[in-house]
């Protein structure tokens, strides 16, 4: 529904906390308080929302993970180390991964691609080549801190399972 947000739960983590205000900034410039709805730290998601006001929003609608295949064409939205709404392409390059969070959890059945996704990019929509959402950029591998071609989403199958209890 209007103003809510599907992110990941490392990106709200300190507003959780209580350590941090948060905000939602639209195309516009224009900056929302948001509040947290429901989180699910297991798999790194969470769900937010703002008053949007009289602004006029637009879903991204969602894909299907359950049918990606590797060397399938993908798009990573986000905000890399600040700069706003920026795109980069690349494939699915695995699926099912298993994978230990900087907390020691373990997120399952994650997709692997190699989009760049840098900090800032956590929480934003990994699409497919329609347009539709079909994962969640969640975290990277890296040695260095930055994209070096492993990257990992959330699955929508996954976000859309634990959705209705985030909502509540």
């Amino acid at each position: 529904t209007a103003g809510h947000v599907l992110t990941s739960h490392h990106v709200i983590k300190a507003a959780n906390d209580g350590g941090a205000r948060l905000l939602v900034t639209l195309w516009d410039g224009s900056e929302h308080d948001a509040t947290i709805i429901g989180t699910d730290p297991e798999n790194d998601l969470a769900v937010i929302h703002f008053d949007p006001g009289d602004t006029l929003l637009t879903m991204i609608p969602f894909g299907d993970s359950t049918d990606l295949r590797v060397g399938q064409k993908v798009l990573a939205l986000g905000n890399p180390f600040g700069q706003d709404r920026s795109l980069t392409t690349g494939i699915v390059s695995g699926l099912s991964r298993s994978v230990q969070a900087d907390d020691g959890r373990i997120i399952q059945e994650m997709i692997q691609t190699d989009a760049s996704i840098n900090p800032g990019n956590s929480g934003g929509p990994l699409l497919d080549a329609s347009g539709r959402m079909i994962g969640i950029n969640t975290m990277i591998f890296s040695p260095t801190g930055v994209s070096i071609g492993i990257s990992l989403a959330v699955p929508i199958a996954t976000a859309r399972r634990v959705l209705p209890e985030l909502m509540e």
